[in-house]
């Protein structure tokens, strides 16, 4: 969907000055290439809780001197960002959100289900906040289990919170393979399950581990005053827990006269897309163009 992004956002100017756009999710880069590639006279100002990603930026930014400005920090803090970068206003504001394929790749990371390794699932594996691994070992199962409800959309989440107790006195430091075991055995039978048993449950520990709700709720708030009028904020999601706060965020944008939703309905991948990159089939494209010129964040 990275063409889709590049016009919606493209779409907010007229081509007459230079545009500034804020890559809030960096990851690999290909939504910050596609936008510069756009055009010479745009700029992408690029963002990534993952220090990895943003020494890929920083490779990537060689081959446009000036024009692509790698920052090390969470799209909860884009406000800030913008202010040490001097842009009070920018054109566009672009979320690829969840994790990448590099991310996924990365067997010290704890994201996938596919091996077994250390269950970290932190963005920013150098901070001081809690692993996946912490909180199975210290949530009560009562928090576990409104967890993986809330997060992850788990109708198993009572067996499967009952379960990651169960296994604690087993496991000193969780990793990805106990997890899956963990699940499994309050699951049972894999039998016409179109995904992983652990999929769910996975998503879930991720989105708590990173406080990617909330964040992603104060990133919003301040993307939406932070454009220009005419100015487009672009999030594509893959999970439903994220993609509701984009659909009730945007919706009290538009309430409040703050922006107006460009995308009626979600715009979702085509076939070939899938078909290329199977983790594309749950993606949901939704934006929001700047109304009211007046206000900023506070």
């Amino acid at each position: 969907m990275v063409q889709e992004c590049v016009s919606l956002l493209q779409a907010a100017g007229t081509g007459a000055s230079p545009q500034v756009f804020v890559d809030a999710t960096y990851g690999a880069g290909g939504h910050s290439a596609a936008l510069l590639d756009a055009s010479a006279r745009n700029t992408v100002i690029a963002l990534d809780a993952d220090p990895a990603a943003v020494d890929r930026a920083r490779v990537q930014a060689r081959k446009y001197p000036g024009r692509l400005i790698p920052r090390h920090a969470n799209f909860a803090q884009l406000g800030d960002v913008l202010d040490a970068s001097g842009h009070a206003r920018v054109d566009g504001i672009l979320y690829d959100l969840g994790i990448s394929s590099l991310q996924l790749a990365d067997s010290t990371r704890g994201f996938s289900f596919a091996g077994d390794e250390p269950l970290d699932m932190r963005l920013d594996p150098s901070s001081d906040e809690p692993s996946a691994s912490d909180l199975l070992r210290t949530l009560p199962q009562a928090e576990l289990e409104k967890l993986l409800r809330e997060y992850g959309d788990e109708r198993h989440a009572r067996s499967i919170a009952r379960a990651i107790v169960k296994r604690r006195p087993r496991v000193r430091s969780w990793r990805t393979g106990d997890l899956v075991a963990a699940v499994l055995s309050a699951q049972g039978s894999r039998k016409h399950q179109r995904i992983h048993p652990a999929t769910r449950t996975f998503q879930a520990l991720r989105i708590a581990v990173n406080h990617d709700l909330r964040n992603l709720e104060r990133s919003l708030d301040s993307a939406v005053r932070r454009l220009r009028p005419g100015g487009r904020v672009v999030v594509i999601s893959f999970q439903s827990a994220e993609d509701r706060v984009v659909k009730h965020r945007f919706k009290a944008f538009q309430q409040t006269g703050l922006g107006s939703v460009v995308t009626r309905k979600p715009l979702r991948p085509s076939a070939a897309e899938v078909a290329t990159n199977v983790r594309a089939r749950s993606a949901k494209l939704r934006a929001i163009q700047r109304t009211d010129a007046s206000g900023r964040e506070s």
